[in-house]
């Protein structure tokens, strides 16, 4: 029905009113860390950083969906957030509870028809796991099949609407308390992406690509996506079966070091013959089988750079190795970089040498030392943090965001596995015949191939 004084439906009228609840609960919250950092930057009050950012976290976990996804995000991205908050926000864990049968009955009807159940052999009535923005339900097609059907949850797009206009918020609270970082480009760059991840259609699209991508790589797997059972809100895939990484963490070293291997092409294959990143290295993405090869999973996060951007990739690598200054520069303007001095150039340096560390390093070794927190990258990114407030601050380019995660998140991985290899040689070899114009040509195509629009 239609409310004759506003002109809405009874279905906008409650969207509206989540919306303005989700707004009313992190705008309180922020203005009490609003209150709490600008008493300490200007009346010298004192804050206990750890505690308060410990609640703070609570009160932002539970609202679930989609500002949690958020706030996990922005715990990776060295530098935007005070340590503090960083080391909380990747605690968070995505507890939503799954949506009840009455509920996933009437969003399969909503997508697949009143006889949706008639499309299915069978269908799992309790979900196999909940995450952020939906749920996967196991069921089998009429051609004997087993696939995973991701059904999203209800009302995501307001939920993402309303979560984003609190993320400003979030970042002014932290810029007016600590400016070494301008978090606009990084904003821009995860609303984009959060938005794409509503969109089952185009994640089926991006699937597809990886399949493609990886095709040659037969340590490494990736779901096929079925057309017929899949919408813009429900995405139906061949069911990959799988451990958790982590319940190999005990396994002999060459098993861990196989397992390292097939990650590490999983993830840069794509990049550094495509310019394609698997935005969301997060341990439940992927899953290995008996042989120790990988199921790569979850493609709502992909990122596709200018092949400039990757080529800037293998610059700054050959600058590092010659000790190049006005090389690593043209690496960092080619990323989206401007108006850099000579401090900011030796902070991004620094990064830049923990980063490429391991592939400088010609040794079996580990990817790096496990640090206190347990965090990959924690120590040095405080240290970079602390000179950039030095230099008066820097803005980061929006495709550097899961450039960054990819690598810190696929580090923290090998880390769990005590891995050791040669990470120079595992590089080197996907580098080795690297030609920009050759690159820009196979993205150009596999783009058209599966109708992804580039988004650069």
């Amino acid at each position: 029905m239609t409310d004759k004084k506003t002109g809405k439906s009874g279905r906008e009228k409650g969207h509206i009113g989540r919306r303005i609840k989700r707004y009313a609960k992190v705008s309180t919250t922020m203005t009490g860390l609003a209150a709490r950092l600008a008493g300490q930057k200007y009346l010298g009050m004192d804050i206990d950083k750890p505690i308060h950012a410990k609640q703070l976290m609570e009160s932002l976990g539970e609202l679930k969906g989609p500002l949690l996804k958020v706030a996990q995000l922005l715990a990776t991205i060295p530098n935007v957030l005070p340590k503090e908050y960083a080391a909380e926000m990747q605690k968070l864990q995505s507890q939503a509870p799954p949506m009840g049968w009455l509920f996933v009955r009437r969003r399969m009807i909503a997508e697949l028809g009143p006889d949706w159940e008639s499309k299915f052999k069978s269908f799992e009535r309790d979900a196999a796991a909940a995450a952020s923005l939906g749920q996967v339900h196991r069921a089998v097609t009429h051609k004997g099949e087993k696939v995973a059907c991701k059904l999203q949850y209800p009302d995501m797009v307001s939920a993402v609407e309303a979560d984003l206009k609190q993320l400003g918020m979030i970042m002014g609270v932290f810029e007016k308390y600590d400016n070494s970082v301008n978090t606009s480009e990084i904003q821009q760059e995860i609303t984009d992406r959060l938005y794409e991840e509503l969109d089952y259609k185009l994640e089926a699209k991006h699937e597809a690509l990886y399949g493609f991508m990886l095709a040659d790589e037969k340590k490494v797997h990736v779901p096929r996506v079925i057309p017929e059972l899949s919408t813009e809100r429900l995405l139906t895939t061949t069911w990959l079966e799988g451990s958790h990484i982590l319940d190999f963490v005990k396994e002999k070293a060459a098993h861990r070091n196989e397992i390292a291997h097939n990650l590490f092409r999983a993830w840069y294959v794509p990049l550094y013959y495509y310019g394609v990143v698997h935005g969301d290295p997060h341990l439940g993405n992927y899953q290995v089988q008996k042989d120790h090869s990988i199921s790569l999973l979850d493609f709502g996060c992909v990122r596709v750079f200018p092949p400039r951007f990757v080529e800037g990739v293998i610059t700054l690598y050959h600058a590092l190795q010659k000790g190049d200054k006005d090389m690593a520069v043209a690496a960092y303007e080619s990323w989206g970089f401007k108006g850099l001095k000579k401090e900011a150039i030796e902070v991004l340096n620094m990064w830049a040498g923990f980063l490429y560390g391991p592939v400088l390093d010609d040794a079996v070794r580990p990817i790096g030392v496990v640090e206190k927190g347990g965090v990959y990258g924690r120590e040095i990114a405080s240290k970079v943090h602390a000179e950039l407030k030095k230099v008066g601050g820097i803005k980061v380019p929006r495709e550097f965001v899961f450039m960054d995660r990819a690598a810190l998140g696929l580090g923290s991985v090998f880390l769990h596995l005590k891995a050791e290899m040669n990470w120079h040689d595992l590089f080197n070899e996907l580098i080795a015949d690297f030609d920009v114009k050759e690159l820009a040509a196979r993205q150009k195509s596999a783009l058209r191939k599966f109708d992804i629009k580039a988004q650069h």
